[in-house]
């Protein structure tokens, strides 16, 4: 075999990848370590805005990883051959974002060894505290249901893990909306549609990322993809880009019906400066029209259409969280409401934020730690999707 053999060089492709990802895990180390050392006061965060771009990140990585579960799920709850052949994808997507987003979590407490706190000293009044149970059954039923995939004495376990995996996902998700939704002292948040929009906000997330992920896979191994399940897997993705933006619309139309939120609505959909800007052009356009536009036109609808329509997808779902976290935090508190509060504090002023570098690099921390999970485990695993062309 020669150096410039194909086998070689895809071999020092991968082990430059792998490295990259590394360096990138990296750096989001060290602006852990920065954080720690110097406090919060080197982001952007502040009293007021005490989420930032960490969290974007991390609420992305989480609620993603439930989403991505829907292709396995279909598969073998709704006994899906084509979707089946890509559960254990699936899986180990879910496994590696999850990791991921608890990983900038758990760093960005600034004192990550407290973590042994939350876990030793449980509080059942806190929704953070439910989370704790349901983050690590999430990694115990995937990784069950990983094994009754792979391994053959296993497999008739596997509908069953698959349908615990089904309703854990769920659970956890709802878990996550339920965080922002029991939050009434925020205008942005206190509302009960939040858990059923996450859900719906995952499913949608979780194909974007999967398709993203099976091209790659697809490219890599010189494969492609069956035009069938091209089409059933792309059509699926929109119908779900589509309940996300009514969830949307409805979450915020809601809103305006009430007049205490009109003022909050002003602000982040017309005159709160980067937020309106964002979500009508990062979220709205971006993340929602271009996207179906690629997705539904006939002569559009083709594979590397419907790849950057899901990068789009992943694009606009920052963008949504960036408005709804930052956004929602930056709008002050209504603590009196109907009364006019004044102090040397700052009472009624927007809250102003900038994204730091190092909380950049720990964001991006995250996505090094869900890519060099799923790099190592694809080159060490056969994650690979078995095609099952014209699979009905």
């Amino acid at each position: 075999m020669t150096s410039h053999s194909p086998l070689r060089f895809k071999n020092r492709i991968y082990y430059s990848l792998v490295a990259a990802g590394g360096l990138v895990v990296l750096m989001g180390l060290y602006a852990a370590h920065m954080m720690e050392e110097h406090g919060h006061i080197i982001t952007g965060m502040n009293n007021q805005i005490v989420w930032g771009i960490p969290h974007v990140f991390a609420i992305f990585l989480i609620v993603t990883a439930s989403g991505v579960l829907n292709v396995s799920s279909i598969g073998s709850v709704f006994n899906k051959p084509a979707y089946k052949a890509r559960a254990p994808l699936a899986g180990l997507l879910s496994i590696a974002m999850l990791a991921g987003g608890l990983t900038v979590l758990m760093l960005d407490l600034g004192r990550p060894d407290r973590i042994i706190v939350a876990m030793t000293h449980f509080n059942p009044t806190s929704v953070f505290a439910w989370n704790i149970f349901l983050y690590s059954g999430m990694f115990a039923a995937v990784a069950f249901y990983l094994w009754t995939m792979m391994e053959k004495r296993m497999n008739p376990w596997s509908k069953p893990a698959g349908l615990l995996v089904f309703v854990w996902r769920f659970v956890l998700t709802t878990g996550t909306g339920v965080i922002f939704s029991f939050l009434v002292a925020r205008q942005a948040y206190g509302t009960a549609i939040l858990p059923p929009m996450f859900i719906v906000m995952s499913f949608a997330w979780g194909m974007a990322v999967f398709h993203v992920v099976q091209a790659a896979i697809y490219e890599w191994n010189g494969k492609l993809l069956d035009a069938y399940v091209q089409k059933r897997m792309k059509n699926l993705m929109g119908i779900f880009v589509i309940a996300t933006l009514y969830f949307v619309a409805a979450y915020h139309l809601t809103n305006l019906y009430f007049a205490r939120q009109a003022e909050f609505e002003r602000f982040i959909l017309f005159d709160g400066g980067v937020y309106p800007l964002v979500f009508w052009v990062g979220y709205f356009l971006f993340g929602n029209l271009i996207p179906l536009l690629l997705i539904y036109h006939p002569a559009l609808g083709k594979s590397k259409c419907i790849l950057f329509a899901s990068l789009l997808i992943i694009l606009g779902g920052f963008s949504l969280l960036y408005v709804f976290i930052i956004g929602g935090q930056a709008f002050p508190l209504s603590i009196f409401p109907g009364y006019e509060v004044s102090s040397s504090f700052g009472d009624g002023a927007i809250g102003l934020y900038r994204p730091s570098m190092p909380e950049i690099m720990l964001g991006m921390g995250a996505v090094g730690v869900s890519f060099l999970i799923t790099a190592i485990g694809i080159r060490m695993l056969d994650f690979v999707p078995h095609e099952i062309p014209k699979s009905r």
